[in-house]
Formats: structure tokens, C-alpha cells, sequence
């Protein structure tokens, strides 16, 4: 394979709003799925005159959670900056933000190196869906807003979003950010640039915004395509802002690269300075993280035998994986566990996923882990065919019940009376007189369709694997 031309640098800014009862600097509600405009404000958070910012413990516990998580280091001090630019979805005009002094610096995550860590307030949303003007709703306004800075050491589009969607795990698993990204919960900024010689830095583009992990992957392809183009046109690449046009496919310049001098930082007058080690609250010995996304991954492969896109499902769900946990334990066989994984991955998610939210689906299942249990003896002392056994499940999601009954109620329990069997058999020889003598012939697929005849007559109660060895027996 020819080797290309131009190295790939990616650096990852990623914004996460962060779940707490209020705002970052005042008590107006956190609430990301209040729809109407304008209602979770106060003067504190629209930059009243005389008003007193108040700093959210919770949410500063939160961020140290995540740097105690990827192995950073927490600062002794630290503080407040505003970070001064003029836009309408900035009530104060400033932003409140960690400027020199982040609270965590270090870490890794996934393999890739991390700068900072550090907090701010987000900015209210802009509205331009009426007419020639904008409107702005100030909910988000003041939100408590975690941003992390990875080193400039992701080599490929793949990489980054790799990066970006176990950074969400993360968030999720340490309770601290839903991350969702089609809610703007979590954004991503890529700052992207192409050198011919490894280890040389081009000039860098900021593409701003990103809300899926495929628009990453995507906005930093087509960055590099791009910017091969105008160096190969013998022209400079300009370090600009960029934003993603998910339709068109394409980044788009929005404005010039500000540098950190344009924002005139200055330590916040109002804000008290932090030591942390002074504070009990934020000493690393009292942040509980629980098991985390790369722990549960392990344990999973160690335990279960589950790697891949099972293993994926699991982590991503983790109700699914809760389920999953209290079968095994009722099963305890390893083959048994390994079919409870597939009937899982395979057809409980499809029906789940075809009703909404997934977490919320598995936590309230009409049936238990007991019932699901049963309906995996069932399957393997072959009680029930495939078919059956997909059907009494989607019975189960829907209605409730124990799989018994369910197969009793329903004709599902599997036909291994020989004898009722055979009946069926004979009928099929004499209604399929051509098929007979094709299959004496020497046509393999004349057989599977005398099975699939049989399943059918036997409503999908048959035992496959019985019936075709009848059929084999009965047609001399």
C-alpha cells in the first residue's frame, strides 16, 4: 500500500454539560429537556448589574471525578477567569471559565493523552428558524459545562471517534453527564492538521460543534482531503474556525482562529479563589467512581466470553448489562450463559430498540431475569425451535409471562413425538410427489424444502433437526 504523503494530526476539544440540580454560579434549575424558552433564569445567570456568582460544588466534584477516572492530576489551586467576547447568546459578556489554572491536568483516555480538564458556564442557545431574525433562549445559560483538551496525538478519523464515544461511556458510567450529543449535551471540536513530515505540525483548523461521532470522523476526512488540495495547489492552509454541514458533508469557515490574547483572561473578582486540598469535599479519597466502561469491558471477556459488538452492547447499555448479570447467575453454564448473550444482543435489543429509549426499556421489562432464564432451559433441552423461541420472547416483551405458558398457550412447545411426526411426513410424500424424486436424485435443496413443508404444517412446533431425519428415513 502506498504510503500517504501527508500525516494526519487531530487534537480534541470535547464540551459536556454536566448533571446537577442547578447552574454552575447560581440556583436557576438544570433542566435540559425544558422546552419552553426562557424559564430556568435568574438575574445571576443574565448578568444582572450587582449580582454575586456562587460556585457548584457538585459540579467541581464532578470533573475531579472524571480526572481521578483517566489518572490526571488534580490542581492545588485554581480559579476562575473571564474569558471576554461579545455575542448574543452571552448574557454577561464574558464567559466564566479556567483559564491559567485548570482543575485537572493529565490523564489518559482510551490511549490518548489529555491536556486539561477544566469547568465553565455554557452560553444560551440561538434560534433561527423565524424569519430574519434570531432569537435567543437563555435556559442553557449558565449551565455547568466540563471541557477536556486532548494532546494533539490522534493520528486517524477512526481514532478520534473512538476517543470521543469512550469518553461518553465514561461521562455516563460516573453519573456525572447524560453526554447526549443529539441534545447538545456533549460537543466536539476537532482541531486538525496535515504535515508531510511526522512529528511537524501544519497549520492548524478548528472545526467547531460536531454532534455525532460519525460527523467527526467524517469533518476530519474531509479535512484532510481539503487541505491536501490547497497545499497541492502549491497554496497556504489558513488557521481558521470551521464548522460541519452535516447535509452538504462538507466544513465551512466561519471566522479566523482567535488566539488566547483576543479573549483579554482575567481572574473573576467575585469568584474566591480554590484550594483543594483544603476542602474535604474534593480529596481523592472521597470520590466514589464505581466500575468503569474499560473495567466492565474486561470482566465481561473474563467472565463471559463476550468481546466484539456483544461486548459493545453491554458497555453502551448498562441495564442490558444488569439483566444479563442476574441471568447468568441463574444459569450459571457457560453454554447457557453464551445463548442467553446471543437471544440478548440479538433479538431482545431489536425489540427494545424498536420502542425508544433503551435503558429505560431494559430496567422495566414485563418479564424477569427468572422468566428469561427458563425460556434459555427451554431453548437448550430443545423444547423449542429457533423460530418458536424468537416468537415466545416477543410475546414476553409485549404482553409479560412466563415462557411455559406462553408456549403452552400459544402451540409453540416443539413436536418430538415420532410418531405425530411421521404422520406429517407421509403427508408430505404424497402431496410432493416431484420433490420426492428430485430429492432421490440427488437434490440437497429438495430436502430443505420437504423441511420447511413440514414446519409449516406443523405451525413451526416441529423439531427441525427430528423431522428432516424422519424424512430422510421415510423416503426410500
Amino acid at each position: 500500500m502506498e504510503e500517504k504523503k501527508y500525516k494526519l494530526t487531530v487534537g480534541l476539544e470535547i464540551h459536556a454539560e454536566l448533571k446537577t440540580q442547578t447552574k454552575m454560579f447560581c440556583d436557576s434549575k438544570n433542566d435540559p429537556d425544558e422546552a419552553r424558552p426562557n424559564v430556568n433564569i435568574c438575574p445571576v445567570c443574565m448578568g444582572h448589574p450587582g449580582t454575586l456568582p456562587v460556585i457548584n460544588k457538585e459540579a467541581v466534584r464532578h470533573v475531579l471525578k472524571v480526572g481521578k477516572a483517566i489518572g490526571g492530576k488534580f490542581a492545588d489551586f485554581t480559579e476562575f477567569d473571564r474569558k471576554n467576547y461579545f455575542y448574543p447568546d452571552i448574557p454577561k459578556g464574558y464567559q466564566l471559565s479556567q483559564y491559567k489554572y485548570p482543575l485537572v491536568s493529565g490523564g489518559e483516555v482510551n490511549g490518548v493523552k489529555i491536556t486539561r480538564v477544566h469547568l465553565e458556564e455554557d452560553t444560551a442557545t440561538s434560534l433561527h428558524e423565524k424569519g430574519d431574525y434570531s432569537l435567543v433562549d437563555f435556559n442553557r445559560a449558565g449551565v455547568p459545562l466540563m471541557e477536556l483538551v486532548t494532546e494533539p496525538v490522534i493520528k486517524s478519523s477512526k481514532e478520534a471517534g473512538d476517543f470521543a464515544r469512550e469518553l461518553q461511556l465514561l461521562l455516563r458510567y460516573l453519573g456525572v453527564s447524560d453526554a447526549n450529543m443529539e441534545k447538545g449535551e456533549m460537543r466536539v471540536e476537532a482541531n486538525i492538521s496535515i504535515s508531510e513530515k511526522e512529528g511537524i505540525f501544519g497549520t492548524k483548523v478548528e472545526v467547531k460543534n460536531i454532534n455525532s461521532f460519525r460527523a467527526v470522523e467524517r469533518a476530519i476526512e474531509y479535512e484532510i482531503n481539503r487541505q491536501t488540495g490547497v497545499l497541492e495547489a502549491g497554496e497556504k492552509v489558513v488557521q481558521e474556525t470551521r464548522g460541519w454541514n452535516d447535509t452538504k458533508q462538507e466544513t465551512y469557515s466561519q471566522r479566523k482562529k482567535e488566539e488566547s490574547h483576543d479573549y483579554r483572561y482575567f481572574p473573576d473578582p467575585d469568584l474566591p479563589k480554590l484550594l483543594l486540598s483544603e476542602i474535604p469535599e474534593f480529596q481523592l479519597e472521597t470520590l466514589v467512581l464505581g466500575e468503569l466502561p474499560w473495567q466492565v469491558r474486561t470482566r465481561f471477556e473474563r467472565d463471559f466470553k463476550i468481546t466484539g459488538d456483544a461486548a459493545r452492547i453491554f458497555i453502551e447499555y448498562r441495564q442490558a448489562a444488569n439483566f444479563l448479570e442476574l441471568v447468568a447467575a441463574i444459569l450459571k453454564d457457560a453454554s447457557k450463559i453464551s445463548l442467553a448473550v446471543n437471544y440478548i444482543t440479538s433479538d431482545l435489543v431489536g425489540l427494545v430498540k424498536n420502542s425508544g429509549d433503551v435503558e429505560k426499556e431494559f430496567k422495566n421489562l414485563k418479564f424477569s431475569s427468572k422468566d428469561f432464564s427458563e425460556l434459555i432451559e427451554m431453548i437448550q433441552r430443545k423444547e423449542l425451535s429457533s423460530r418458536g423461541a424468537k416468537d415466545i420472547l416477543s410475546i414476553m416483551y409485549k404482553e409479560g409471562g412466563e415462557p411455559n405458558s406462553v408456549a403452552s398457550k400459544h402451540g409453540l412447545i416443539q413436536k418430538n413425538d415420532e410418531g405425530e411426526l411421521r404422520k406429517i411426513v407421509q403427508s408430505l410424500i404424497d402431496a410432493n410427489a416431484k420433490v420426492v424424486l428430485d430429492y432421490k436424485g440427488g437434490k440437497e435443496t429438495a430436502l430443505q424444502f420437504l423441511v420447511g413443508q413440514g414446519m409449516k404444517a406443523s405451525k413451526g412446533s416441529a423439531n427441525p433437526e427430528l423431522l428432516k431425519s424422519i424424512i430422510k428415513s421415510m423416503i426410500v
